[in-house]
């Protein structure tokens, strides 16, 4: 199914631009409105060609991605050394992209929660959904503590709705709701540097940057961390942190910002959920009451403002308040 969407490739790249553009300006109003604070950084990301043939491909994209609204334009060498001057390396050129930002999920995610708390949501935390059955009119969802917590009675919960936005798992759940959600999980790695000295606090770039050549992305979290991302697995839902998967990411490290210290590199594995179109499904199941928001894939946070919009939006709508 993945290979049956690569004909779709153009439309989807446009609609994935758009949501991201739209999801941004939800995410910033948000932050704003609650205070959010997440070290965010809107210094833009640089994308980087080390051969005339990666450049021509990605001037062949950059013309989905502008048709999509995205500004982002080519620069030389030149202009990349004066974008990122902690680069090192020989490159053809690269794209530049002014608009992107950079922040902390974790911290984001945790101000997003403070602020539900504060309009009435309950968040129920450290357990495992074992199941989700229609009961009635509504649905029941039965969990029980997690792995490692403190042990207790398995609990239902009765519902009138449920929005399965559960990454990996969705497929599971939709399978049990009368669903097929098509998700695969993807798994990536990423390394989290700390700046303690200030030779790694200076020699660590502000900008992201995407390695076309490696597949590496890195981004600045805050003045003390570094993080660098890479690889798509395709391992089932295996969570191990593999070192040959790690050590890539180290030696990119090294060889693009010498000054970093990686000796207290911090290793991260997730599992991307991955629909065959790479588009996250977001609305209504086949029954009513049940919601989709979900495979969103590399993508999470880039488009969850914007999904989470279209989703309340169909929610509202079948379950309006009251």
């Amino acid at each position: 199914e993945f290979v049956g969407q690569i004909g779709h490739y153009r439309a989807n790249t446009i609609e994935t631009v758009r949501l991201a553009l739209k999801a941004r300006d939800h995410m910033f109003a948000i932050a704003g409105k609650e205070g959010i604070a997440f070290d965010l950084e809107k210094r833009g990301i640089l994308h980087v060609y080390r051969t005339e043939k990666e450049f021509a491909t990605a001037t062949r994209v950059n013309a989905l991605l502008t048709e999509g609204g995205l500004d982002r334009h080519a620069v030389t060498p030149a202009e990349m050394r004066a974008i990122e001057p902690t680069l090192q390396g020989s490159y053809h050129g690269g794209f530049f992209t002014p608009s992107d930002s950079t922040g902390d999920i974790h911290k984001f995610s945790v101000g997003l929660g403070a602020a539900c708390a504060r309009r009435g949501a309950r968040f129920i935390q450290d357990v495992t959904v074992s199941g989700i059955a229609a009961a009635g009119t509504g649905f029941a969802i039965t969990f029980a503590p997690s792995p490692g917590t403190p042990e207790r009675p398995a609990e239902t919960l009765s519902v009138d709705g449920v929005v399965i936005a559960a990454g990996v798992a969705a497929r599971r759940f939709a399978a049990d709701l009368g669903d097929r959600v098509n998700i695969y999980p993807v798994k990536g790695y990423s390394i989290t540097l700390p700046l303690e000295d200030d030779a790694s606090v200076a020699g660590a770039p502000w900008v992201s940057l995407l390695d076309e050549a490696t597949k590496i992305v890195s981004s600045r979290l805050g003045t003390d961390r570094f993080r660098v991302a890479g690889t798509a697995e395709f391992n089932g839902e295996n969570r191990d942190i593999r070192a040959d998967r790690i050590k890539p990411l180290i030696d990119w490290t090294r060889a693009l910002f010498p000054s970093v210290s990686t000796e207290k590199a911090v290793p991260w594995t997730g599992l991307r959920p991955m629909t065959p179109s790479m588009m996250p499904k977001v609305g209504r199941g086949r029954r009513a009451g049940v919601f989709y928001n979900t495979g969103h894939g590399h993508l999470g946070w880039t488009l969850s403002a914007a999904t989470a919009d279209l989703l309340a939006e169909s929610v509202a709508a079948t379950l309006p308040p009251g």
